[in-house]
């Protein structure tokens, strides 16, 4: 299982380096399993919308979308795993995934 990482900082003034690396090593895990996965109970209208997307692009096992931007839409933080991402680089793992994402980047300040 492969995933692309967009999670540089979670929480800046929480989160550190070994709480990065440990959430990096479970993001490639390979104990990750292939089951369908539901939006959280809640999901903001633009948080659904990039889940939407990203769950029909990828099949991810594994996606987490979360507006990081204290809630006024501007910053969102994404963690997936998909087996498309196979044998591509972190670089061109983050293109599908901001192309995919491209009219919605449009709108909003950053994507991590």
């Amino acid at each position: 299982m492969f995933s692309t990482f967009f999670k540089r900082q979670l929480v800046p003034s929480v989160q550190s380096a070994s709480s990065f690396a440990s959430r990096r090593a479970f993001a490639s895990s390979s104990r990750l399993f292939n089951v369908k996965i539901a939006p959280p109970p809640g999901l903001p209208d633009r948080e659904r919308t990039i889940w939407d997307k990203l769950i029909t692009k990828f099949s991810p096992s594994q996606l987490q979308v979360e507006d990081v931007s204290g809630g006024c839409g501007t910053f969102y933080a994404i963690v997936i795993a998909s087996d498309t991402f196979k044998g591509l680089s972190v670089v061109k793992q983050h293109r599908l995934v901001t192309s995919t994402l491209k009219q919605e980047i449009e709108g909003i300040h950053g994507l991590q």
